[in-house]
């Protein structure tokens, strides 16, 4: 599901949000979900909302030498997901406030609409051949209205 969120007339960004269900075997001793599986549920909703809303295919822009990796990343828990939960995970994309060549994925995971996991994860495109980061002029157009995110402040 794509929701757009204006910030003001000129600036908005795209929330995609997708759901899951937690895993019997993401489940932990405790009963509560793994901290390892919370980064990959985001890395499956970010994946398909940057294919499908920005139309970057990872297998195919990697069969022509661009690679869009992560450069960091910071995640919060809140709260635990359990077996069986069904719960929402969004993603929304930010422009680099300093104006690198990155972008910033806000994304979250909820349930019932508590939230549950918060998280930033920066990512840029480098050439297979190696070379300084850039990011895909059909990205850059997308992008051009979209607010930015400062991630120092965060």
């Amino acid at each position: 599901m794509l929701t757009l969120k204006f910030y003001s007339i000129l600036h908005y960004t795209m929330e995609f949000t997708k759901t899951y269900i937690a895993k019997k075997e993401h489940i932990d001793i405790q009963g509560i979900m793994d901290g390892l599986y919370y980064p990959f549920y985001m890395e499956y909703c970010r994946h398909d909302f940057i294919r499908e809303v920005l139309g970057f295919d990872f297998e195919e822009e990697a069969q022509k030498g661009i690679y869009m990796v992560l450069s960091q990343y910071t995640i919060k828990f809140i709260r635990s997901l359990k077996e069986n939960d069904a719960f929402i995970v969004s993603c929304e994309v930010f422009t680099d406030a300093g104006g690198q060549p990155r972008l910033h994925f806000k994304q979250t995971i909820k349930l019932n609409g508590k939230l549950m996991t918060t998280g930033i994860f920066t990512g840029t495109c480098i050439p297979a051949s190696g070379g300084r980061p850039y990011l895909p002029d059909t990205i850059k157009e997308q992008l051009a209205d979209k607010i930015s995110l400062d991630i120092t402040l965060i």
